[in-house]
């Protein structure tokens, strides 16, 4: 049962790992809060009973956005996953994603965490690679909306950071576009060609410089050759359905930062804090740390940080407390959670106690 562990990837995800991305996120606020300090800064922010209400709200959101997707994965596992059961694959996955870069992804993990709960490994492949297309539909739909809507000037000009402003925008303007190759190529092999998608991504990764990533790209096209025999034969209304929870789980996520800035002060241009957000989160795609680990607490400072309406010298210093705060209700728990969840559930279903020691160090 140790070589089903390591085929797919579950001995790479340790709970040590939450060490790494702590160090990272804390580090790079740390560094900001000393560059940026100005005791007159929490001048401007009071704690009133305005303030519990909202930052209540902030937390209501994320466990909004978590019921959106236990929602979801028990509608894609035809109700085969108990709520519980659904909360406990969330939450691993949710690990899995936070101690390991964006652009690594963990879908193999996923696949063994759904497998492992009753669900076949076809069926599990195809839950997953079903998760991943519909958010990226979400993006693919969203991104250009808001971007259209309030139009390049509001969404990237950054006073007194155009450089830096022009510079987010091609890291977003790529991992929007990686997104949309993505979402296209899999709905190729999902939807219309699964067996020429897997000759293709065979062929082009016996490159010479892409030759290291073949053996798992001939996985990944598998995967989807199982999950399209799965997924083509659902008829519109399960595709609605999932797309709704998928879409209030995300547009809950994105709130959260609303909610957290109504906390303390009195805000407009909701909408255009949300666009930003969805930015951000497009941003992070290319982050090489785990969870975007310290990356995200950059950009937000950067990025959300002139729509705080304090002084203007003020705002850096209170940006990098307000990211600090974000990343506390909507990463670290998830760290925490899956480092608790993980040991037992592996120990639970792999009965390998001396693995659950290792993974527990």
């Amino acid at each position: 049962m140790s070589q089903e562990i390591k085929k797919n990837s579950i001995g790479k995800v340790k709970t040590s790992n939450v060490i790494y991305p702590i160090i990272i996120g804390f580090g790079v606020v740390g560094y900001m809060m000393i560059q940026e300090f100005n005791p007159d800064a929490f001048k401007s922010v009071s704690f009133t009973s305005n303030s519990i209400f909202w930052l209540g709200v902030a937390v209501i959101l994320m466990a909004f956005r978590d019921l959106g997707y236990m929602i979801r994965i028990r509608l894609l596992a035809d109700n085969h996953l108990t709520w519980k059961q659904a909360f406990r694959v969330i939450m691993l996955w949710e690990f899995t994603s936070a101690v390991t870069p964006s652009a690594v992804g963990g879908t193999s993990v996923a696949i063994l965490y759904v497998h492992k709960e009753g669900i076949s490994i076809g069926k599990s492949s195809a839950i997953v690679m079903a998760t991943s297309f519909l958010d990226e539909v979400y993006f693919i739909l969203i991104a250009p909306l808001l971007y259209f809507s309030f139009g390049h000037s509001r969404l990237f000009d950054i006073p007194g950071s155009e450089n830096l402003a022009e510079g987010l925008f091609t890291v977003a303007l790529v991992g929007y576009l990686v997104k949309l190759v993505y979402i296209v190529v899999l709905s190729y092999g999902l939807f219309y060609n699964p067996r020429g998608l897997k000759w293709l991504l065979v062929k082009i990764f016996s490159f010479r410089y892409l030759r290291k990533w073949r053996y798992k790209m001939t996985i990944v096209a598998g995967e989807i050759m199982v999950s399209s025999k799965n997924l083509s034969a659902r008829p519109l209304m399960f595709w609605v359905k999932t797309f709704g929870a998928t879409f209030f789980s995300w547009t809950s996520r994105y709130f959260v930062v609303n909610a957290l800035l109504l906390a303390f002060f009195l805000m407009h241009d909701q909408m255009l804090i949300f666009a930003r957000q969805m930015v951000m989160w497009i941003m992070m795609l290319v982050s090489p740390t785990p969870g975007g680990s310290g990356f995200a607490e950059y950009v937000f400072t950067v990025f959300l940080g002139d729509l705080i309406p304090v002084a203007s010298d003020l705002q850096k210093s209170i940006s990098v407390g307000f990211a600090f705060i974000w990343r506390l209700i909507s990463y670290y728990p998830y760290l925490i959670i899956g480092a608790f969840i993980l040991p037992r559930w592996i120990k639970h279903k792999f009965h390998l106690p001396k693995l659950n020691r290792h993974h527990s160090n």
